[in-house]
């Protein structure tokens, strides 16, 4: 009973509901998430802390960022939780809107910072240029 009373807290926020929805979508970066909700990395990396405990999702480090994806196999009652959001939310409004800011993100060249100072290093033979 205590992982249904954690599950369902997790879905009573509404920050944590819409990743949930991104994450249906497929893995996502912090950083992505930052950018799609125009919120600080602490206030997204708390949320995404509550949804692994709660065991909605797993991540795994990517470099210097965490990414984020729904966890497999999901229990029974968690699936059957997530496909009743999916089908509730999918046209909710917000909801497409952030799936419009995904893509958009998704289609950025310097996602996470990856024009970084050591890619800014490899492209110029080892001599930092940003110094």
């Amino acid at each position: 009973m205590e992982q249904m009373t954690q599950l369902f807290k997790a879905l009573s926020e509404e920050m944590r509901l819409r990743i949930l929805m991104l994450l249906m979508h497929g893995e996502l970066c912090v950083c992505d998430l930052m950018a799609i909700f125009n919120e600080p990395q602490s206030k997204v990396s708390r949320h995404l802390a509550y949804l692994k405990n709660s065991g909605l999702i797993k991540g795994r480090r990517v470099g210097k960022w965490m990414h984020y994806a729904l966890k497999e196999p999901m229990d029974g009652v968690f699936q059957a939780q997530l496909d009743l959001i999916k089908t509730q939310l999918t046209h909710n409004p917000l909801f497409e809107e952030d799936l419009k800011k995904m893509e958009e993100e998704k289609k950025k060249k310097d996602r996470c910072g990856e024009d970084s100072a050591i890619t800014k290093e490899d492209k110029n033979h080892g001599k930092r240029t940003d110094k």
